[in-house]
Formats: structure tokens, sequence, C-alpha cells
């Protein structure tokens, strides 16, 4: 049976944290779909947000998930209502695996009948958050790769 592993994010910035989980998936996957949310948290546009992961890995197909519903959280209604969007991104494919960093990731799992495959929950191995990105890009620079850094800086010099 063919593995087939999925992640999802905002990717706003891309870090070095969401590349140990896309590698992570890379490694155990003879499939990894990556799907890229649109956010206002950041600047940067969804389609180069999904560059910044296609450049880098373009053995990783990406998907889009546009316009997403607002509400988030663990309550049983956010679930349904993102699992709903999230299952209808991915209605073609076979999923078999779930790739997070995040306590969502049982939520995924469990309505998609998949595995959860956790990675780095705790952020031992690396140890940064998107927030402190966009909170000062330069003194947090190490956490992003070059090319993710020469963008940011152009949106916020």
């Amino acid at each position: 049976m063919k593995k087939i592993g999925f992640t999802i994010g905002k990717f706003a910035p891309l870090h070095k944290g969401h590349q140990f989980l896309i590698e992570t998936a890379l490694n155990e996957m003879d499939k990894v779909i990556v799907v890229v949310y649109d956010t206002d948290l950041i600047d940067v546009p969804t389609e180069e947000r999904a560059k910044w992961i296609k450049d880098l890995y373009p053995e990783v197909e990406i998907k889009y998930a546009h316009n997403p519903p607002s509400k988030y959280g663990l309550d049983d209604e956010s679930v349904k209502i993102q699992m709903e969007y999230l299952s209808e991104i991915m209605k073609d494919e076979k999923a078999t695996h779930f790739y997070s960093s995040e306590n969502y990731g049982a939520c995924v799992a469990q309505y998609m009948n998949i595995i959860d495959r956790r990675v780095d929950n705790e952020r031992k191995n690396v140890p940064i958050r998107a927030t402190a990105l966009r909170n000062n890009i330069d003194e947090n620079k190490k956490w992003v790769d070059n090319k993710v850094y020469t963008d940011l800086k152009k949106y916020y010099s």
C-alpha cells in the first residue's frame, strides 16, 4: 500500500521547524502533500509561501486552502467545520498519515481515520514558532532559509 502523508499550515513564514516536519514526512512516505492556508497574519501571498516550499522540496505536492473557515479551535463545532473543509481539499487523495507538530493533529487523524504522526511537538529539535519570526525576523533569521529571509525583507523592511 502506498504511504501518503500530508500536513497543513499557514507557513507564515516557512521556518526550519516546518522544514523538519516536511523532511520527516518525505523520509517516511511515498508521497507528501502540503496544504497551504490563506492567512492575514502575514503580508506574503499564499502562492509565494507555497513557492518557498516547492522551491525547497520539488517532490512535494501543494494544495491550496483558499478562503478557509474562520472558526478555529478544538471544540466539536470548530473541528467539524475545519474537517469538512479540509476533507473537501483532500477528497481525491488516499492519505494514510497526517503530519503535524500541533495538538490538532489527533483531531485530523481521527476524523480522516489515518495515522497521527506528530513531529517535534515540544519544539525540542527546532525551538521556533512563526509568531516569534513575525515579531522580529532579523533577530530570528537563523530559523529561516535564506530565500525565505530575502523574500520576507521585501515585505518587512
